[in-house]
């Protein structure tokens, strides 16, 4: 009887498994589906309702391999071989992402994408609303990037790519390759959430504009947008945005150009690595912030002939160098005072040390960051002249 028994729960077993093998109920063939790379999203100017225009920029597997950028040619539906721009208006995004159907023969697909651009007017008007799709939606990367077009996020994506074969994708590798300068402003989906989801904490993105005309046009970034909750209200220019990525901890690499007086011109001082911190206390019921930056660097070349390697020089491009950093991060802080935006957290990091009395501040902290006051000290070494300490100049001119 027991072996009856253990032949019955086998087979059972067995059914069990078989069953749970046969397939996947809820597959999706990559034939049904549209991989989308890009999403912009514009204010819609062409009707008298309150909508926008979403850009789609879908890929074509089927012809990504044999299409190079420069046999493109953009054509008025936006259409090349490796890639076509589809675009759908509706009042809400889920709505309008929904109404491609009747455009798009296949469902748009979400993992795979990887810029989302918000036209200007539209981030003047408030971005939160049509966020909170990508957001919820369980396809989306938290790791995509969010930009601001200069003008319309649409026009971003008809611009034929030069290295990439695919607009998105050169948008994409354009961003990675920011950290070489730390000028622009990185900035991810779920960054930006963490930022909107802050009581005082300003939200930030890259700006991304169109240079040149016609068959020259290409795509450059530029300083970074500031919101306000979540409404652009301003922007900072590239020493701006690093001057607040030195204060926030996200500078990676970069150059910092001095003019050094004891050789009469300019030596280029390469950033290797860099390390910050914003302590904050409370004085006499008013809140003061510190900003401190510790830096490590190389001489990467110099226009004179003067040998640099020596402590003297080495101790005065130190000095300049850490001047540099320190105009530099008060010069953002002065646009953020401007634009009355606490881009740089300030608010948060009051929270976390002083939250009792942070229950109090945080109601008026409007009127209190105009007029915070901000220390900021920056500390820049030398470590390394490159491959050689001497220029290449006879002794006696140096």
């Amino acid at each position: 009887m027991k072996y009856f028994n253990k032949i019955a729960v086998t087979l059972l077993t067995f059914i069990i498994l078989t069953l749970g093998t046969t397939g996947c109920w809820n597959r999706r063939e990559l034939p049904s589906l549209a991989i989308v790379l890009g999403v912009g999203i514009d204010k819609s100017e062409n009707t008298d309702k309150k909508q926008i225009e979403v850009t789609a920029q879908i890929i074509k597997t089927s012809e990504l391999k044999t299409s190079a950028p420069e046999d493109s040619s953009t054509g008025e539906s936006g259409s090349t071989g490796a890639y076509s721009n589809v675009r759908n208006r509706g009042e809400t995004m889920f709505a309008t992402i929904r109404d491609f159907t009747h455009k798009v023969s296949r469902k748009l697909y979400f993992p795979h994408n990887q810029v989302i651009i918000f036209g200007r007017s539209l981030a003047e008007q408030g971005i939160r609303s049509y966020l909170d799709f990508f957001f919820r939606d369980q396809e989306t990367r938290f790791e995509v990037l969010i930009l601001v077009a200069d003008d319309k996020a649409r026009d971003v994506f008809d611009v034929r790519p030069r290295l990439e074969k695919v607009p998105a994708m050169e948008i994409a590798e354009l961003m990675d390759a920011q950290a070489a300068n730390s000028m622009t402003s990185v900035v991810r989906l779920n960054q930006l959430g963490n930022r909107l989801m802050s009581e005082t904490t300003a939200p930030i993105a890259p700006i991304i504009e169109i240079l040149g005309k016609g068959e020259e046009k290409e795509i450059s970034v530029k300083g970074t947008a500031v919101f306000k909750q979540d409404k652009l209200i301003g922007q900072m220019n590239k020493e701006e945005t690093r001057g607040l990525l030195w204060a926030i901890d996200e500078i990676k690499s970069g150059i910092i150009d001095v003019y050094c007086p004891e050789m009469k011109n300019f030596v280029s001082l390469e950033i290797i690595r860099a390390q910050s911190k914003i302590s904050a206390e409370i004085i006499d019921d008013k809140p003061c912030f510190k900003i401190e930056v510790k830096e490590e660097g190389n001489i990467a070349s110099q226009c004179g002939m003067k040998n640099l390697t020596a402590p003297n020089p080495v101790s005065e491009l130190e000095r300049l160098k850490s001047e540099v950093i320190e105009a530099e991060i008060k010069s953002a802080l002065s646009k953020a005072q401007k634009l009355n935006a606490d881009i740089f957290g300030f608010g948060d990091v009051l929270h976390r040390n002083y939250p009792k009395e942070w229950q109090e501040l945080k109601k008026s902290w409007d009127e209190i960051f105009p007029d915070l006051e901000v220390e900021v000290v920056a500390e820049a070494k030398l470590r390394r002249s490159g491959s050689i300490g001497r220029p290449v100049a006879p002794a006696k001119e140096q």
